[in-house]
């Protein structure tokens, strides 16, 4: 069920994943301090992916690795920021939202490219942002996080609403197109695969 978020925010997460061939995935999540986008944490896991990619199951492939990567977490985000969608997805089910419910954590998903609905572009300006429809549901929001740059897609996970996904993701985001959570995931993941 989507709701405002109203929790009080001191830490956020970013999570990204990267592979290796088509077996051999890196999970990096990093921690930032919600007022300075400073990094507090990061943690990195590695392992084989047991299943192929299907489109639309993408959280049934990642999610276990995933899993292992957030039990080495010392601390406890207060919303996680996930490089997938969330409930813009054929089932209401995207990354961010399976994993959101699983685990019971506030969440989001900010995808660079749209994998359903319609919608009208958002004006050419740093935070404007129309809705991402499905035959008049609303499945989140085209979002422009800079100027003149093409959006992203953002959509709730779990204990958000599209309207709070927004805010939050535009609270984190720079001078980068990408949130900075997510944005860090994966340049710490990458390096991490690569050593």
């Amino acid at each position: 069920m989507l709701q405002p978020f109203r929790r009080e925010i001191s830490t956020v997460a970013g999570v990204d994943i990267s592979f290796s061939g088509k077996t051999f995935g890196t999970c990096c999540i990093v921690v930032l301090e919600f007022n300075s986008l400073e990094v507090a944490e990061c943690v990195v896991e590695k392992g084989t992916i047991h299943l192929p990619y299907i489109p639309g199951y993408l959280s049934f492939r990642e999610g276990p690795l995933f899993i292992r990567t957030m039990a080495l977490l010392k601390s406890e985000p207060d919303l996680y920021f996930f490089d997938g969608q969330g409930i813009a997805h054929p089932r209401r089910l995207g990354l961010a939202a399976h994993l959101g419910v699983l685990l019971g954590i506030p969440s989001i998903g900010v995808a660079k490219s749209r994998l359903i609905g319609q919608y009208d572009a958002p004006g050419q300006e740093r935070g404007s942002w129309t809705y991402l429809l499905e035959k008049h549901e609303r499945l989140g929001a085209v979002l422009r996080t800079r100027d003149k740059v093409k959006p992203v897609f953002v959509s709730p996970g779990h204990l958000t609403d599209i309207e709070s996904a927004v805010e939050l993701t535009m609270s984190v985001t720079g001078r980068y197109r990408i949130p900075e959570p997510t944005r860090l995931a994966h340049i710490y993941g990458r390096e991490a695969q690569t050593s």
